[in-house]
């Protein structure tokens, strides 16, 4: 309110929802049940309630019988934001062009839902895909939850190894541990939340880790051929992340 970005705040959750025509639940995902549990009470049954949570089956599972004929429910996961949290780290900017993830479930989401979510997403500047909230968990596995460990593990190896290389960090350190830097106690959940999934993709990117030791280990004189295949294969798939 002093910020004046909003018309009404409470602490009470049946004030703040009762009457909206959406909900968003931007909170940790241990504490969506909780609330959804406590607005009951003052949802519109014609509302959309939806979620911005990176982890969507454990989200899906406990949330759709909860809101079976109290609202229309899908999950959503726009794949935006930084490390940073709390109001001051907010952007005007922040959906353009990002893609926002909606998880609905054959045979129990509406069609009604899912065109709810889309419309509001869109309007914040989303490009709106679908997943099933499976293929969501394992798809954001790979491209967000194991990326978190890895720049996570590459600090701790740096701290355990030689922290005093921490002094002639560039940008290139920088930009590939950002990550690192989001809050403990919300990853945490999020890595236990999905842990088969992640487990996986750790898998794979230890073989992967392996290989270039492996490479390097080899006792043959000239390893540049396949170590720089290894790295050009990556440059090629990276560098069409530049395009939308």
């Amino acid at each position: 309110l002093s910020l004046k970005i909003a018309d009404f705040a409470s602490a009470e959750v049946c004030d703040v929802v009762d009457g909206a025509d959406a909900v968003v639940l931007c909170v940790p995902i241990g504490a969506m049940e909780g609330l959804i549990r406590m607005a009951l009470p003052a949802l519109n049954p014609e509302a959309l309630v939806t979620d911005v949570g990176s982890v969507k089956g454990c989200v899906v599972d406990v949330l759709a019988p909860l809101l079976d004929g109290k609202a229309h429910f899908v999950g959503s996961h726009p794949m935006a934001g930084s490390e940073k949290a709390g109001l001051s780290a907010a952007r005007v900017d922040l959906f353009q062009r990002a893609v926002c993830i909606l998880t609905p479930e054959l045979g129990r989401t509406t069609e009604v839902a899912v065109s709810l979510a889309k419309a509001f997403w869109e309007t914040l500047g989303c490009r709106v895909r679908s997943l099933s909230p499976k293929a969501h968990d394992e798809v954001c596995s790979r491209i967000s939850h194991v990326p978190h460990v890895a720049a996570a593990a590459l600090v701790n190896a740096v701290t355990e190894g030689l922290p005093e290389a921490f002094e002639f960090s560039g940008p290139g350190f920088r930009d590939t541990t950002r990550v690192a830097g989001g809050l403990p106690e919300m990853w945490s959940e999020i890595l236990f939340s999905n842990k088969e999934a992640v487990s996986g993709g750790l898998r794979g990117l230890i073989a992967q880790l392996e290989t270039v030791v492996q490479l390097l280990e080899c006792a043959e004189a000239d390893v540049s051929g396949p170590l720089q295949a290894f790295l050009a294969s990556a440059k090629r798939r990276r560098d069409e992340l530049r395009c939308p």
